[in-house]
């Protein structure tokens, strides 16, 4: 599967790279190509050699003929990135692994409670967005195992086949992937975004436990 990567922070280039580990084509769209690798943050913050199966260029170039897209760029950051891929997105699984946190950490909702991924899929019309890869850190998708348990991905979206990619690809980097539902579940997974960061880092008389935990899912056997 070719993957196209917009964006080229820790969760992009943490995923990407997994990815392309497993064998993937992966393909990181980056504003300045010449700098190769260096360009691609390696999951702590710092740039790391690519995998044999990935490589830099444009943003443009980067979508041409991917099966699917991840954005991960910062949310501020969305709407240019959309609008100069434009037509290149139709008919793509587009996977939004953005947030839009406000000061406060809150979220950004837009009219009538609308979230990030809804503008997304209003921002990329001939799209198939699907909500995943925003729930918990770079440090959890790197390695999503938690002694016997796996830390659970949510996922959200109204395009069926889509989804099934996006479940795939979190199966793969060993996530136990869940389906959250429509597209207009991606409000509460925003929330739920909001609620690993403030655990995380603590705040409001909380304290921080640290970004080395995720949510999982529980499931009684019903045999």
């Amino acid at each position: 599967m070719k993957i196209a990567v917009i964006g080229s922070g820790n969760v992009g280039g943490t995923l990407g790279r997994r990815w392309a580990e497993l064998g993937h084509d992966v393909v990181f769209g980056v504003r300045d190509p010449a700098r190769g690798a260096s360009a691609v943050k390696g999951g702590d913050g710092a740039s790391a050699p690519l995998p044999s199966r990935a490589r830099v260029t444009t943003p443009l170039e980067a979508v041409q003929g991917a099966d699917v897209v991840l954005l991960a760029t910062p949310w501020p950051a969305v709407p240019q990135a959309l609008g100069e891929l434009g037509e290149a997105l139709t008919g793509v699984a587009l996977l939004d692994a953005t947030n839009p946190i406000a000061p406060g950490l809150r979220v950004d909702s837009g009219a009538d409670g609308a979230s990030g991924a809804e503008r997304v899929q209003a921002m990329a019309p001939n799209a198939h967005v699907v909500k995943i890869f925003n729930t918990t850190g770079y440090e959890n998708m790197r390695d999503p195992a938690f002694g016997s348990a796996r830390a659970a991905m949510f996922f959200a979206g109204d395009h069926t086949p889509s989804k099934s990619i996006a479940h795939d690809l979190a199966v793969a980097l060993g996530f136990d992937a869940v389906d959250a539902g429509p597209l207009s579940r991606a409000r509460e997974l925003e929330h739920l975004a909001v609620l690993w960061i403030s655990m995380a880092f603590g705040g409001a008389g909380v304290a921080p436990i640290g970004r080395g935990f995720a949510f999982g899912v529980l499931r009684r056997d019903r045999s």
